[in-house]
């Protein structure tokens, strides 16, 4: 008589890890903040985009400069006054050294090994000067335009403005030449690990605007934006204009 106990115990064990993982998405989601997304009216669109293994903010330049004013965030003052010549920056957040890598095959793997373990040597803001509209900018990238309520808006800069670190004389610290167009690389605060990657920041900046997220899906930017769709509605911006 055949045994039957290791089939059944596969399953068992599949079925538990179903359930194990869908329990910690459930448990792990933020609902959002309804008081500030979506927003009832004077909106500021924000877009989230991906390359689909990083994502960052694009942030309109005169929407921080009026927050800068007004609540005196030096960092967020001063990459207004930087980039003023432009209508949108792009940012995001990582490893300062993997980051920093020019090209995807110039790649160390073992630098982006000891990022993910936590040993990197810190972490920094990646900031691009954008004029025009970021879908020009970005012809070959994952783009969702996300409508931001004023008070949700607010809250963003806020988080931005903490993600700079600051020298002793309140000044955020340029360090050098970014990646790709009119960029440039800051030194942040936090640091990089597999628990805590770029696309985790993407989506805190997300969640203090309002915008219901999941951690445990915004490993990847590809789970961003599914929960994206899922819970706000929104598509890439190419899938909308279909």
């Amino acid at each position: 008589m055949p045994d039957r106990r290791g089939p059944r115990r596969l399953l068992i064990a599949a079925a538990s890890l179903i359930l194990g993982v869908a329990a910690a998405l459930l448990l792990s989601a933020r609902p959002g903040n309804p008081t500030l997304y979506p927003p009832s009216r004077d909106a500021t669109d924000i877009l989230l985009v991906s390359n689909g293994y990083h994502s960052g903010l694009v942030l309109p330049v005169s929407r921080l400069a009026e927050n800068a004013a007004r609540e005196g965030m030096p960092a967020v003052a001063q990459l207004a006054q930087r980039f003023r010549h432009y209508d949108w920056i792009e940012i995001g957040w990582g490893d300062a050294d993997f980051y920093r890598a020019p090209t995807v095959a110039s790649l160390d793997w073992g630098l982006a090994l000891t990022a993910l373990l936590g040993r990197g040597s810190g972490s920094v803001l990646h900031v691009v000067g954008i004029e025009g509209a970021p879908e020009t900018f970005f012809p070959g990238a994952n783009l969702v335009r996300i409508a931001i309520s004023p008070l949700g808006f607010d809250e963003l800069a806020r988080h931005l403005s903490m993600s700079f670190a600051l020298n002793s004389d309140g000044v955020a610290e340029a360090l050098g030449p970014g990646l790709y167009g009119p960029s440039l690389f800051y030194r942040a605060r936090g640091h990089f690990s597999l628990l805590r990657v770029c696309n985790h920041w993407t989506a805190d900046l997300l969640d203090a605007a309002g915008v219901p997220t999941v951690p445990l899906l915004s490993v990847l930017p590809s789970g961003l934006m599914v929960d994206l769709k899922w819970r706000s509605g929104l598509v890439p911006v190419s899938a909308a204009i279909k």
